[in-house]
């Protein structure tokens, strides 16, 4: 847990657009909820981040996403690709929906290419907008269809944020219809065949592990498994171009890294890393897969909307996803909470109403919150964000 916030970079200054294809290169193939995409995994890498940057990418082909299935009706897995690996690393579509509708969008796409969602929708039959474009997100989830902006994906959330009744503009025009959809299949192409793709899913795993293990990849749920992956890992550390080894205790035995990650590691084996928050789905956070969530007065998971501040390695605060209960574990300090503060508030209010399993306005910690940012109310204490 020292390691992996330095590997990935998390709090590193450097910025634009060089620095965003670095962060998109170690997270490739990576599903993540759509939701904390930007908000708290790229934000967190790359200095001043606003969304433009990622859009800039997409437009100009430099950066591709794929759907990986949905999380419930208001969010779902997304995944980031550069466009040169996109063809060796993008999975094939996973139950692909098989009704008319969903052919007649497929076939379109086929047949015209990148289309806007108004010339889907003549083109498709016409008909209810909303079932259309319930149908084309569909296919995003499967893998099918992608965009050329992340900006629809930024759109999902409850249906409450969606107009009640029905605006003078056609509804043909609304946030999460943006862009034009392409078939992934024709950014695809023929593909790779099966060493190519074993080679670039080996790279991808160790560029975003360094020292890769099998419950790593047990903990992405990678296609194909760690066994899947081992003859060619085998293969380059036979070759020299990657270490095997014991380097983590508690591990698996067959351990494969790259040369400049074990000596990070080393230098990490007794101090260092500082205050880090992080998602608690960030990649950089080893808790709830490579290694176990310590013990608590409530129930800790790698989910959308959770946060963890990890202090030299060792977890001290986790908010639980909904945000209205916060646990923690050992000595918390100023700095934990102002930590904690400033990213869950990136997404807007943070209202916390249990600590420990104990109600905020009897907690110890009352105090120390109120320091850190948050605002007493009849039941609870609240903070507000800097950003949407």
């Amino acid at each position: 847990m020292r390691f992996l916030p330095a590997w990935h970079g998390i709090g590193i200054r450097a910025g634009g657009i060089d620095r965003l294809l670095e962060v998109v290169f170690q997270l490739q193939g990576l599903a993540l909820p759509a939701s904390v995409v930007e908000r708290d995994v790229i934000a967190s890498r790359v200095g001043n981040y606003t969304p433009r940057l990622l859009d800039e990418l997409i437009s100009m082909g430099e950066v591709v996403w794929t759907g990986r299935g949905p999380l419930g009706a208001t969010d779902g897995r997304v995944a980031l690709y550069l466009r040169g690996d996109a063809p060796r690393l993008i999975p094939p579509p996973a139950d692909p929906p098989q009704t008319e509708l969903h052919e007649r969008l497929r076939e379109h796409l086929k047949a015209r290419g990148a289309s806007f969602f108004r010339d889907l929708y003549n083109a498709c039959g016409g008909g209810d907008e909303e079932v259309m474009l319930d149908a084309l997100w569909d296919l995003v989830w499967s893998g099918e269809v992608t965009n050329d902006t992340f900006a629809p994906l930024r759109m999902l959330g409850p249906l409450s944020r969606r107009p009640a009744r029905r605006p003078r503009m056609p509804r043909l025009i609304q946030p999460r219809a943006t862009g034009r959809w392409s078939l992934v299949a024709d950014l695809v192409g023929a593909g790779a065949n099966a060493t190519e793709r074993l080679h670039s899913e080996a790279g991808v795993l160790l560029q975003r592990h360094g020292v890769l293990t099998r419950e790593a990849v047990v903990g992405e749920s990678w296609p194909g498994g760690f066994a899947s992956l081992y003859p060619v890992l085998r293969a380059m550390e036979e070759s020299g171009r990657i270490r095997r080894g014991y380097f983590v205790e508690g591990l698996g035995g067959s351990q494969f890294a790259l040369p400049g990650a074990v000596d990070r590691l080393r230098s990490l084996r007794d101090s260092g890393g500082g205050v880090v928050a992080m998602a608690a789905t960030d990649p950089a956070n080893a808790y709830g897969t490579i290694l176990p969530w310590p013990e608590s007065d409530g129930r800790m998971a790698r989910a959308a909307g959770a946060y963890c501040v990890v202090d030299d390695g060792r977890l001290v605060l986790y908010r639980e996803r909904g945000g209205r209960s916060l646990l923690t574990t050992g000595e918390v300090g100023p700095e934990h909470l102002q930590a904690l503060v400033a990213i869950a508030t990136g997404g807007g209010r943070v209202e916390l109403q249990k600590v420990d399993g104990v109600s905020v306005m009897e907690s110890p910690f009352k105090n120390a919150l109120r320091e850190a940012g948050f605002s007493a109310t009849h039941r609870s204490l609240v903070a507000y964000g800097t950003r949407g």
